[in-house]
């Protein structure tokens, strides 16, 4: 029996037409000694942590005969809580929305407001996913371009607005791969345009949502302001975060979305029944108990990228300096002029060091590890570095 060549499927198989020859997402997942490639945190919770959410856990497996609470409310309260502490943004709990992971989130604001005849709009370069989301639900993507330094160009993406008449407008604060911020002055200006403008296959008055996916915002400088602050000034606005990156939760899976109580209905009519098991939520619940531990390496993390940007910008390849992207996230995208990227991946995966080819041509990105992860990639870069130029 012949098979395809995406993931040795039989060919016999009624894969849906448009996914053959497909692969599914995801970052290399090697072992090695340095894992840089994925933006996780990476310091483990502390013991009190891990203690605090095995009890949660012991208790709720006494009652995993039963559903969990589908509409999770002790977590979405959990969720308004942290967002006052953290951004000073009150919000009510039909306001707040949880899913396994931020992925979740952003599939079913998808499923929701996207499908056959609906269009998503992007501003690339961006999250690789996105474009997968709208391919998993039938809707189409367009993308606006950014500027030569990754900043929105706003102009354009209202342009694109008007011209593509998208239900959904996807930004992302910090971007990734670039570690962009984005302006609240120019996510004002899109939110702005949103409000009137048309939305392809929607009934007339239908105007499109902007969600702004800030999955890494927690890494911010300080005082620097989030799109939580404008959800009370326009109903437009979705809102996704994540437990995942600096809240160091990875492996539990736990994202969250804010927004107006009109687009969390939304959201529960696509959601799958107890999407989020007891045992989720009671590891979720245990880690809000330790909201200082688990974010206690976020000051770190964020002086590690800083400095890392700067000794990035004295190196060299090939004689020019090193280019190096604005970030306010826990990665960086450098390089600019690698012009065999590929090689240098895989110099430094000889030794020991993980990181990402990703974002557009020549450039690379690098998530923040521990200071003696980032001091074996600084010595593994410089030594991959001057190898590649000789060749």
């Amino acid at each position: 029996m012949s098979e395809t060549s995406s993931n040795a499927i039989p060919a016999y198989l009624p894969l849906r037409n448009d996914l053959i020859g497909e692969e599914p997402y995801g970052a290399p997942q090697l072992d090695v000694p340095v894992c840089l490639n994925v933006n996780e945190n990476p310091y483990a919770p502390e013991p009190a942590v891990v203690e605090t959410i095995a009890q949660r856990v012991k208790e709720i497996a006494l009652t995993l005969n039963r559903y969990p609470d589908r509409e999770h409310i002790a977590l979405r309260q959990a969720f308004c809580d942290y967002l006052e502490r953290e951004s000073g943004v009150k919000l009510e709990v039909d306001q707040l929305w949880g899913a396994n992971g931020s992925n979740e989130i952003m599939l079913q604001l998808f499923q929701a407001f996207g499908g056959p005849g609906r269009i998503a709009l992007g501003c690339d370069p961006t999250y690789s996913m996105y474009p997968e989301y709208a391919r998993d639900t039938f809707t189409t993507w367009k993308l606006a371009h950014r500027n030569e330094d990754f900043s929105l160009n706003v102009d354009a993406t209202i342009k694109a607005i008007e011209d593509v008449k998208p239900a959904m407008i996807v930004l992302t604060s910090p971007n990734n791969p670039t570690g962009t911020p984005l302006k609240m002055d120019d996510l004002k200006r899109v939110l702005g345009a949103a409000e009137t403008a048309e939305v392809a296959g929607a009934a007339e008055g239908v105007h499109p949502v902007v969600v702004v996916d800030e999955a890494y915002i927690e890494f911010r400088d300080p005082g620097t302001p989030t799109a939580l602050e404008l959800i009370g000034e326009y109903e437009n606005l979705a809102v996704s975060r994540t437990m995942s990156k600096a809240f160091a939760f990875a492996g539990a899976r736990v994202g969250y979305l804010a927004a107006n109580k009109g687009i969390i209905d939304c959201v529960r009519i696509v959601r799958m029944p107890y999407h989020l098991s007891a045992v989720t939520q009671a590891a979720a619940l245990a880690a809000f108990e330790h909201t200082d531990e688990q974010l206690s390496r976020v000051a770190h993390l964020r002086d590690t990228r800083n400095q890392t940007a700067a000794w990035l910008k004295e190196q060299t390849y090939k004689g020019q300096p090193l280019e190096v992207a604005e970030t306010q996230s826990n990665f960086i995208l450098f390089g600019g002029h690698f012009d065999d990227r590929d090689r240098i991946f895989d110099e430094l995966l000889k030794r020991g060091v993980l990181i990402r080819t990703v974002g557009p041509d020549g450039w690379m990105r690098v998530c923040m590890g521990t200071d003696e992860e980032m001091a074996r990639f600084r010595e593994a870069l410089v030594e991959v570095l001057r190898i590649v130029e000789q060749d």
